[in-house]
């Protein structure tokens, strides 16, 4: 099995995935809505990695959002010089460079900085954090809306996940907690993308009971294997459409896990 990690797919799933869950933190974390607050006006930030990708991500005092510009927004970048320095600006030993104005720098010191630190912490609970419950539901929330969207980086870059994806036909599988959570993930033609959850019957389903359960399984302390088994985990209709969807997550977790 491959365990060696690819720095590149690393970086796509740094900045999709990890600083993607921004929205969602701003959506369920009080800190975040405090930080965001603060905002004297709204802010189009850019993350770009030197000859590769980015991604863009919009600030306002009542959220953040990947898809919704404001005409007139503060104007900021933070460069990477490459994949590598990416990863480890996300891993804590080294700094973006940020190319920005006086009110972009503000921005960057007082409102996102504190925000990334933040992320970081419901990702990476400590054994406090997680005896508080409803801090422990918030990280389980966003631990797995970054690891749904590491799932596409996964399987369209990485060259485990393009093995396993070469063997899913058309479909749509869906991700679930419970009857409270849903995300859907549309593959097509091999490729893996996110898509907005429907009334439409997807292919397969992959289901966890619980959040405590989805939560123990991304963070490495159960087995998906395990939770198959005793009913915590059900898998329904198309079986290979999740089967490897199992797989990929587990690729997944050898990233995150970084």
């Amino acid at each position: 099995m491959l365990t060696e990690t690819d720095q590149k797919v690393l970086a796509s799933i740094n900045l999709h995935a990890v600083f993607g869950a921004l929205p969602r933190l701003a959506e369920l974390a009080p800190e975040a809505r405090e930080l965001l607050a603060g905002l004297g006006a709204p802010v189009s930030l850019t993350l770009s990695v030197a000859g590769g990708d980015s991604t863009r991500l919009h600030f306002r005092r009542d959220g953040i959002s990947a898809t919704d510009p404001t005409t007139g927004a503060t104007k900021a970048r933070l460069q990477f010089r490459s994949a590598q320095h990416l990863n480890a600006v996300v891993a804590g030993t080294a700094q973006p460079i940020p190319l920005a104005g006086i009110a972009g720098l503000r921005f960057l010191a007082s409102v996102f900085t504190p925000l990334t630190v933040l992320l970081t912490r419901y990702l990476q609970p400590s054994a406090d954090d997680l005896a508080d419950p409803e801090f422990a539901d918030t990280s389980r929330m966003l631990l797995l809306d970054v690891a749904v969207s590491a799932i596409a980086v996964v399987a369209n870059d990485d060259r485990s996940g393009r093995f396993s994806a070469s063997h899913m036909s058309d479909g749509d599988l869906d991700i679930t907690v419970g009857d409270a959570l849903r995300y859907r993930l549309r593959v097509r033609d091999h490729a893996i993308t996110r898509a907005e959850v429907t009334d439409s019957a997807p292919r397969a389903v992959f289901g966890f009971a619980d959040l405590r359960t989805a939560g123990d399984v991304l963070a490495g302390r159960e087995s998906a294997l395990a939770c198959v088994g005793d009913g915590r985990i059900a898998l329904r209709g198309y079986i290979p459409l999740v089967d490897n969807t199992s797989r990929i997550l587990d690729r997944v977790g050898q990233y995150l896990g970084k």
